[in-house]
């Protein structure tokens, strides 16, 4: 019988702890070769949100960032062709994150620094955040990507929430203005 009791006060101790439902995919999971095919698109940047300096100063200076990434799920490299917009420039680049499976990130190697994400899946399948730095409060980052130019307000409010869950304000998001970059 007290076994019993124990296990029932055992199922009740997440109910001490409640975590917001919205939380639960601001953790990166391992990648599958089914994420990979997934991932396999065209990507739009629709919006930042960065308190480290230099990842904010990056996303200052873009006006826009959108990319095919080209996956084979039974390997550990990503091919991403990226079109940046800075200023009146587009720029064209051509490159390879590697994917870490076990702990659900991928890497970017730029001009010799090592960029990690952790790859977080939201619940729009056509959206998803590469969180950087997420164990560090200072320097938190979050990127939010979609399928399309401009986010639905549903993606919208997951990525808020996905930024309220890592610790970041909703002030510090910059979005993409896709209708302006049209107008260049």
């Amino acid at each position: 019988m007290a076994l019993h009791w124990a296990l029932e006060a055992l199922c009740l101790l997440p109910l001490l702890n409640p975590q917001n439902p919205a939380c639960t995919n601001v953790t990166a999971m391992p990648i599958t070769s089914a994420t990979l095919d997934w991932l396999s698109r065209k990507w739009f940047s629709t919006a930042y949100a960065f308190r480290n300096p230099e990842y904010k100063k990056w996303a200052e200076e873009v006006h826009t960032n959108s990319f095919h990434l080209d996956a084979d799920p039974r390997e550990n490299n990503v091919k991403i062709e990226e079109q940046m917009t800075i200023g009146d420039h587009c720029i064209q680049n051509s490159s390879f994150f590697t994917v870490q499976r076990e702990n659900g990130t991928l890497t970017k190697v730029v001009n010799g620094k090592a960029f990690v994400g952790s790859l977080l899946l939201l619940r729009d399948p056509h959206s998803f955040v590469l969180g950087f730095h997420l164990e560090d409060e200072h320097n938190h980052n979050l990127a939010f990507y979609t399928h399309k130019p401009e986010a639905s307000p549903e993606q919208l409010q997951d990525f808020r929430e996905a930024t309220e869950c890592v610790g970041l304000h909703t002030s510090e998001i910059l979005y993409v203005d896709w209708k302006k970059v049209s107008r260049l």
